[in-house]
C-alpha cells in the first residue's frame, strides 16, 4: 500500500501563542506536518530556500516588514513555493494585492480550521484558492476598469497598508510603534499617500475608505 505524503508546512506569523495554536490544530490533521516556524518576514524570506516545503502559511502584519514585501521578494528570487496567506482583515482590503503579488490564495483567521486545512491542501498542490468573497471582489477589481482606475490602486503596498490602518483609527504614532517604523517615516507615506489620493487630511482617507467599502 503506498503512503500518503505528508504536506510539509511553514508558518510565519510575528505572534507566537498564534504560531503554537496553528502548530497544534494544523498537525492533528492527517497528511499535514508543521516542520518550520519564522516570526518575521526576513525568517519567512529565508524559509523559501527549503525545496522540501509545500506550502508558506503567510500573515500579513509582521514586524520588520509587510506580508506582501515578503511575497515579493520570495517570487523576486524565482522560488516557487505556494503561498496561503491568513489574515485578521477582511479580504476586501488586501486579497487582491497578495494575490497579485503571487500568492495562491487569502483567508482570514475568523475561518474555520476545516475551511483553513481545505486551503492549505488546495495551494499546496499549486491551485489558488479562491474562497466566493474573493472571487466577487476580484470580478469587481478587474471586471470594471472603473474600478481599476480607483485612486487607491495606485498606492504602493506601504501607502495602502498605512491607508487601512488609519482608516481603522490609528494615529501615526501608533502606527509607527506597530509597524516597528519611526514617526517621521510613517509621516512620509501619510504625505505621498494623501498627495496620490488627492486628499489633505487622514479623515478623507477614512471617508473614502468608508465609501468604497475597504473596510468591509
Amino acid at each position: 500500500m503506498t503512503l500518503m505524503k505528508h504536506l510539509r508546512i511553514a508558518l510565519a506569523d510575528d505572534h507566537a501563542i498564534i504560531r503554537e495554536g496553528l502548530v497544534q490544530v494544523l498537525n492533528t490533521h492527517p497528511g499535514i506536518v508543521v516542520v518550520a516556524e519564522a516570526k518575521s518576514g526576513k525568517e519567512a524570506i529565508k524559509l523559501a530556500d527549503n525545496p522540501e516545503l509545500d506550502c508558506l502559511v503567510l500573515d500579513i502584519d509582521l514586524q520588520d516588514r509587510n506580508g506582501i514585501e515578503v511575497i515579493k521578494s520570495i517570487r523576486r528570487n524565482n522560488q516557487k513555493l505556494p503561498i496561503l496567506v491568513l489574515s485578521m482583515h477582511p479580504p476586501s482590503q488586501y486579497a487582491a494585492r497578495v494575490l497579485s503579488a503571487g500568492a495562491l490564495g487569502y483567508i482570514t483567521k475568523s475561518e474555520p480550521t476545516q475551511e483553513l486545512v481545505l486551503a492549505i491542501r488546495r495551494v499546496a498542490t499549486g491551485a489558488k484558492y479562491i474562497s466566493p468573497v474573493v472571487a466577487e471582489i476580484l470580478a469587481e477589481r478587474f471586471g470594471d476598469a472603473q474600478t481599476a482606475a480607483d485612486p487607491h490602486q495606485c498606492l504602493s503596498d506601504r501607502e495602502h497598508q498605512f491607508m487601512m490602518m488609519v482608516a481603522t483609527g490609528l494615529t501615526v504614532n501608533a502606527i509607527a510603534e506597530k509597524l516597528s517604523l519611526s514617526p517621521k517615516t510613517v509621516s512620509m507615506y501619510r504625505t505621498r499617500t494623501l498627495k496620490k489620493m488627492g486628499m489633505k487630511t487622514n479623515a478623507e482617507l477614512v471617508h473614502y475608505a468608508i465609501k468604497n467599502n475597504l473596510l468591509a
